[in-house]
């Protein structure tokens, strides 16, 4: 099929409903399609992140969270009740076990954290940061869906452990371009 043929639009949700994966239609503001969204999100703050720091260990790893978001994104897009359970690979603890990895290895390089600091001081710093608080309101509409509908749990270790994560490439990035932390001063 060529593009010629092919249409973005199919006026499908003109009037306020998509399709979750199983076909089933829902409101665009439910909450599973809040989760998602929020997740999709943040994968796009992902890529701004990515495409903002220099080639390195830092900029592949983070090609592997936007995999990582693009599989829980699926997964919160999935029907839970008219899916197949296994239409996307799992989600397993070994993803947020990665990210701990990751943290350890950065934090080794920093200095002892002493104060609250700010989310400034480099335009790869701040992007980190975002990524951060996106990454936190992404956790919280995944445990507003949760409360309600049956989900992966490791989807929220791994969210948690993730925002975690960017506040610590957050210091390194601040580090690496020779700022370091922006100290909230009272």
């Amino acid at each position: 099929m060529s593009n010629k043929n092919w249409k973005i639009y199919t006026k499908q949700g003109d009037k306020g409903n998509t399709s979750l994966i199983g076909g089933v239609r829902v409101p665009k503001n439910h909450v599973r399609v809040e989760a998602y969204g929020t997740v999709d999100e943040l994968k796009s703050f992902c890529g701004v992140l990515h495409d903002s720091i220099k080639e390195g260990i830092e900029k592949h790893f983070i090609r592997g969270i936007l995999q990582d978001l693009f599989l829980i994104e699926s997964h919160l897009a999935t029907d839970p009740e008219n899916s197949e359970p296994k239409f996307f690979p799992d989600l397993n603890a070994e993803m947020a076990e990665k990210l701990e990895k990751e943290i350890d290895r950065l934090n080794e390089e920093l200095p002892e954290l002493a104060h609250f600091i700010l989310p400034t001081g480099h335009s790869t710093v701040s992007a980190a940061h975002v990524c951060r608080t996106v990454c936190r309101r992404a956790e919280r509409r995944v445990l507003d869906l949760f409360e309600t509908d049956k989900g992966n749990e490791n989807i929220i270790i791994y969210l948690n452990r993730l925002s975690d994560y960017f506040f610590v490439l957050a210091r390194f990035l601040a580090k690496e371009n020779g700022v370091g932390d922006v100290v909230w001063k009272v």
